[in-house]
């Protein structure tokens, strides 16, 4: 079968929303790698092989090889941020890189300087932003967005765009039917400027839709994930995901709950606790951004463990997570994690996990392979919620009417037959 997908000609803007640890992280860490001074490490679109063929046969070529995706020298870096700091000045700032590998891209990083951004601080409670728009409505504060887009992908000769969010958790907002159901309801509650209804977040991912631009969510806001931008998605025929980036604590869960699983092992309880102490942090410590965050977190055992098929082992366990702001850890956060668990015969034993982790060096090769991943899809003419790049995140987005996949495994074994999908080779099994 013959590649149908467009080649990765000209450069790609990658517009990220949020300025912060995570972003500069994920863009110093590109620089490097691109001026040779780095390893890509983590990224599955640099680093990691894909078998092609029976076993026999040894096709095990890298996937950038295979698949074409943007190169990394054809990449070109922009922001909103809520301060105006340039992502040089944001990265040291952020304390996650140390200064010698933030200085061997000095001059790159320079001349990211933010654009102000789209900011409600009901949204965000935690943040007080000085470098936003004065917006009359979410329909302005829309069409501002685009107009950043627009001039963005001009100014710096971009033959396509990418809009990835990397700001803050917003406060929990319930579906609304009234107002996310159909894109003309969306519409008109943006020109009415429900803003309690329309986040910021909704408003980025109008704008990039709208302009042409695949959509990803890294945060566990209510966004995407909505008929309305469904519909959007589908009338502009470009690429959404989310949402919440795995991590640390979560990727855990992913990994370990698939094996309580597969072995049929009871499941007590599971509780949960990180610190940490950067700006994501402090935004969590507000309780009603913590929300946001506590259903992205708790929606993951289920999917796996199957309670309602599996009644004895899972139908009765108890799940607590919780999110600490500890300033001292900064972005080295850790996630502790105590599983009771019970055997044969009903006896018990226990899991413990200790994660320290830094949180941005494991999210940001998952910015740069969404990126060029949902960059792909556009350009293969895959539009709408893509299913198979749920590998990166907590709480995949998913249908009315279906339950998301949270395997680990399963996840990877569905990117790779993606993948080979549309290089034309024969679906293998996810534990290949």
């Amino acid at each position: 079968m013959e590649n149908k997908v467009e080649p990765a000609q000209g450069r790609l803007g990658v517009l990220v929303v949020g300025l912060g640890a995570v972003s500069t992280t994920f863009i110093a860490g590109t620089l490097a790698v691109r001026k040779g001074l780095s390893k890509p490490i983590g990224s599955i679109t640099q680093m990691a092989k894909i078998r092609l063929g029976k076993k026999e046969e040894n096709r095990n070529p890298l996937i950038k090889d295979v698949v074409p995706l943007t190169d990394l020298n054809d990449l070109v870096f922009g922001s909103w941020d809520i301060f105006p700091d340039s992502a040089y000045e944001s990265a040291t700032h952020a304390q996650v890189l140390k200064q010698p590998d933030i200085d061997s891209v000095k001059d790159e990083l320079e001349a990211i300087k933010p654009m102000p951004a789209a900011f409600d601080q009901n949204w965000v409670k935690r943040l007080h932003g000085t470098h936003v728009k004065s917006c009359k409505s979410r329909w302005d504060m829309v069409e501002q967005l685009r107009a950043d887009i627009r001039k963005f992908k001009v100014t710096n000769k971009c033959d396509r765009v990418v809009v990835i969010w990397a700001a803050s958790t917003e406060i929990y907002l319930p579906y609304c039917p009234e107002t996310h159901d159909t894109l003309a309801h969306f519409e008109q509650a943006m020109k009415d400027n429900k803003m309690d209804k329309i986040s910021p977040s909704m408003c980025y991912a109008y704008a990039a839709l709208s302009e042409g631009a695949p959509f990803i969510m890294g945060a566990p806001n209510t966004c995407v994930d909505v008929p309305a931008m469904w519909e959007l998605a589908e009338k502009t025929k470009m690429p959404i995901c989310g949402k919440d980036y795995k991590t640390g604590q979560t990727l855990m869960k992913t990994v370990i709950s698939p094996m309580l699983h597969t072995r049929m092992l009871g499941l007590n309880g599971w509780f949960s606790t990180n610190i940490l102490g950067n700006r994501d942090g402090e935004v969590l410590d507000d309780p009603e951004s913590f929300k946001t965050k506590e259903v992205s977190k708790l929606s993951v055992l289920d999917s796996v463990l199957e309670p309602k098929e599996y009644p004895e082992l899972y139908g009765n366990y108890y799940h607590k997570v919780r999110i600490n702001y500890y300033p001292p850890r900064n972005d080295n956060k850790e996630g502790w994690d105590n599983i009771d668990i019970f055997g044969w015969m009903g006896y018990p034993m226990q899991i413990k996990i200790d994660f320290l982790c830094r949180d941005s060096i494991l999210a940001a090769p998952l910015l740069l392979d969404l990126v060029l991943f949902t960059d792909l899809a556009a350009r293969k003419g895959m539009y709408g919620t893509q299913h198979w790049l749920s590998f990166f995140f907590k709480s995949p987005m998913h249908g009315e009417n279906e339950t998301p996949v949270n395997d680990l495994f399963v996840q990877w074994g569905n990117l790779k037959n993606t993948l080979r999908d549309m290089i034309g080779e024969k679906h293998l099994d996810y534990a290949d």
